[in-house]
């Protein structure tokens, strides 16, 4: 937009309110054109972006609603589920923990089926209707106001609850190492003697026999665990990767 009011400047010429807002509109739908077929490409969330790629329009050009914490959780599949905290490892099995009759607690069992929050869903359908597909419910989002508060309020409720009682497996004194949350030395001594790459562990004096050519494990190396970051490579002199 901004290099074309330059050409037209350029040229002497000062368009019109409507040429301005007409240019826009076809910069705006060549974007979304181009985005769609990027998401149509994406190896990675296709339950998400096989939901919002029909409605992508709708959902960019929509005067309503706003994204929080919970409800993406619910959107991208990436929270408080058994599924996925068994796929980063912070629990032993991907079972749901509040109706005990599920295997895999995904994001679309918490919103269509699980028992525990029948309460919650009831509400839910009486605004968006029975389907609760990820499709359905955002179009439904996109399409009207009263829709994306009532998903709002869903998320929020389930997720907070679910939250919670994820704060309280953590805790248990009892619980399996791999699910209680690790804090302080306990956490720095848990990184410690997770495996590197080339399949050494390190431990509290240094590291277990390795090849010559695997990276030595240095503070550095442990704080940089301990922050959730991994190592940057080596630097060479004058600051060349």
């Amino acid at each position: 937009m901004y290099e074309w009011r330059g050409d037209q400047r350029s040229q002497g010429q000062r368009p019109a309110p409507r040429e301005v807002e007409a240019e826009r509109l076809r910069l705006e739908t060549d974007a979304l054109a181009m985005w769609r077929e990027r998401l149509a490409d994406s190896t990675y969330g296709r339950r998400t972006t096989g939901a919002i790629a029909p409605v992508l329009t709708e959902w960019v050009r929509r005067q309503h609603g706003r994204l929080t914490f919970r409800v993406t959780q619910v959107l991208s599949g990436h929270g408080c589920f058994g599924a996925y905290l068994a796929m980063i490892g912070r629990e032993p099995t991907a079972e749901c923990h509040h109706c005990h009759r599920c295997d895999e607690d995904t994001a679309q069992h918490t919103l269509a089926s699980c028992s525990a929050w029948a309460r919650e869903r009831g509400i839910l359908v009486s605004v968006v209707g029975s389907d609760l597909s990820l499709t359905a419910i955002v179009a439904r989002m996109a399409s009207a106001e009263e829709a994306w508060q009532a998903v709002l309020t869903f998320c929020e409720a389930v997720i907070s609850q679910k939250e919670a009682a994820e704060r309280e497996r953590e805790a248990d004194a009892s619980a399996p190492m791999i699910r209680r949350r690790r804090i302080g030395r306990r956490r720095r001594d848990f990184l410690l003697h997770l495996p590197l790459p080339d399949g050494s562990r390190t431990t509290d004096t240094g590291v277990s026999p390795r090849p010559a050519t695997a990276p030595r494990v240095t503070p550095r190396t442990v704080r940089r665990r301990v922050g959730g970051i991994a190592p940057s490579p080596p630097q060479r002199p004058g600051g060349l990767p």
